[in-house]
């Protein structure tokens, strides 16, 4: 056979055949991002890798041009770090996914965060089905994924009472959470802190994470005490242990801290509880913001929970009982205690835009009544957001070492973590104290965080995967966000992708909403 014949059967070979030849390897995509720093999220050290997207997915993952790729965007990220998108397991952000201002969630995007998650500490959409369809068909700019709250299905089938559920209000709540999971539900979430989840008892719990397990959902929860306000932080951890273990499903400790002067060092016996259980086989997990300050609201901080019961009504005519003044200021005087004292509630969000920024003693100076008096009358004249500045550095910093906790912002309005929480983290922790190396900081903000939660196509740089990705420069990444200006975006993320569509380009928005809900 003449060469000239041989070359053209091995011609139509290739043509023919769905393996690549060397002169066949150009590839078409859609994004190449070449010449960063990668880290893939499976391991903690950069990689000199380029990335290739084909519409929502990565389809290539190749050694620095070591391939033959056009593309029709290029994003040149060099002296940059390229990585997954984040995971923000815990944030309260349906609001701003419902509006149609807000909705493309950009204080969150420019903190690299391209997936968030709500339905956290019992409260959110009991409709899943619902939720997501009015979320996709309004547009969003993040992924979201939606946890089912016990308080929510607890409110709709017995309201706010305060009493243990029955048999036949367990079944209906048991319903409700069948059909969410089977409806895309993550898990279970619990606020046992919370009206009205602190009314129930520990098997009304294990009952209903038995349902979320049966789906491969989590349970995750707002202890039942982070401090002393009830049963202590360390019946609240073996109580979260206890439902996780009857119910065989995944542990997740929502924003773990020790809140309080009452329980400061006491980080040490809860990682030393949890990694007991984890060496007995349970699976656990917990997230983690980075700041020193929680932030709630104030008669979730001070009022007692028996004030609370049933309606509105109710609650502010206990208030005002002055058969139960002197029980009532008792508890709510060492509630602000528990917390740091009034000096250490600071307004941070009320409609009396004349009060944000004071904390509540400088308010009842103001007012010239006693803490207890102001804390009582502003609670009846709206909700009143605080931040708490109640963590020790020392608690902060043990916790955040752990090898099973993540990032998270638990972001409201009011309080820096909104925009700032994944930024603080790389800043404080990462840049300046170096308690985690970036390649930790990275996994443990996308891969880590997507693995507990069972989104099993994204937080990784991975062929295959969803085209989420981020490239920031480490150098300037910022978090300009603070206590007196709550509210101001993160700066340093250079380009954010989301399914595939670039959304921030050279830092800036392109005013496109790319986000899908998640499960």
């Amino acid at each position: 056979m003449s060469e000239t014949i041989i070359k053209q059967v091995l011609i139509a070979g290739c043509l023919l055949s769905l393996f690549s030849c060397s002169f066949a390897e150009k590839t078409q995509v859609d994004i190449l991002i070449e010449n960063g720093e990668v880290y893939t999220g499976i391991n903690g050290e950069a990689q000199a890798l380029d990335i290739a997207l084909c519409g929502d997915i990565i389809c290539g993952v190749y050694p620095r041009g070591e391939h033959k790729v056009t593309a029709k965007k290029v994003i040149n990220a060099q002296d940059k770090v390229v990585s997954p998108g984040f995971i923000d397991p815990h944030t309260h952000t349906l609001a701003e996914l419902y509006s149609q201002d807000e909705n493309h969630n950009l204080n969150y995007l420019t903190q690299g965060v391209t997936t968030v998650i709500n339905g956290n500490d019992g409260e959110g959409p009991v409709d899943i089905a619902k939720t997501a369809k009015a979320l996709e068909a309004n547009g969003i700019g993040t992924n979201v994924g939606l946890l089912v709250g016990h308080g929510s299905v607890r409110e709709q089938v017995m309201g706010r009472a305060q009493r243990f559920a029955t048999a036949k209000e367990l079944e209906e709540m048991s319903q409700l959470l069948t059909k969410a999971m089977a409806a895309g539900g993550l898990g279970l979430s619990t606020g046992l802190y919370y009206v009205p989840g602190s009314y129930a008892n520990t098997e009304e719990v294990v009952t209903l994470a038995k349902i979320a397990s049966k789906y491969g959902g989590i349970y995750d929860t707002h202890l039942r005490d982070e401090s002393t306000f009830n049963i202590g932080l360390d019946a609240a951890i073996d109580e979260a242990i206890h439902i996780a273990s009857a119910a065989d499903i995944h542990l997740h400790l929502a924003h773990i801290k020790a809140l309080g002067v009452d329980v400061w060092g006491q980080s040490k016996n809860v990682i030393e509880k949890i990694e007991q259980a984890q060496a007995r086989g349970l699976s656990i997990s917990a997230d983690q913001y980075p700041w020193l300050a929680s932030g709630t609201k104030l008669h979730s901080a001070v009022m007692p929970k028996w004030v609370m019961a049933d309606s509105t009504e109710a609650f502010y005519k206990r208030l005002n009982d002055p058969k139960l003044a002197e029980r009532l200021r008792s508890e709510i005087t060492e509630n602000i205690r528990r917390r740091g004292g009034p000096k250490s509630l600071l307004i941070t969000a009320f409609k009396k835009q004349e009060l944000v920024g004071l904390n509540l003693a400088e308010v009842a100076n103001k007012r010239s009544v006693d803490p207890v008096t102001t804390a009582i009358q502003l609670v009846q004249e709206g909700d009143v957001r605080v931040a708490s500045f109640n963590m020790s550095p020392q608690d902060v910093e043990r916790f955040m070492i752990q090898p099973w906790v993540v990032t998270s912002s638990d972001g409201t309005d009011g309080h820096p973590r909104k925009y700032a929480s994944f930024p603080k983290k790389y800043q404080k922790y990462v840049v300046e104290k170096k308690l985690l190396t970036l390649g930790e900081f990275i996994k443990r903000s996308s891969s880590q965080t997507a693995e507990i939660l069972g989104l099993d196509n994204r937080g990784k740089l991975v062929k295959g995967y969803k085209a989420d990705v981020i490239v920031f420069n480490p150098k300037t990444l910022s978090a300009n966000a603070d206590f007196s200006t709550w509210n101001k975006y993160s700066t340093g993320i250079d380009h954010v992708i989301v399914n595939g569509e670039l959304v921030i380009h050279h830092r800036k928005y392109l005013k496109k909403l790319a986000g899908k809900f998640v499960h």
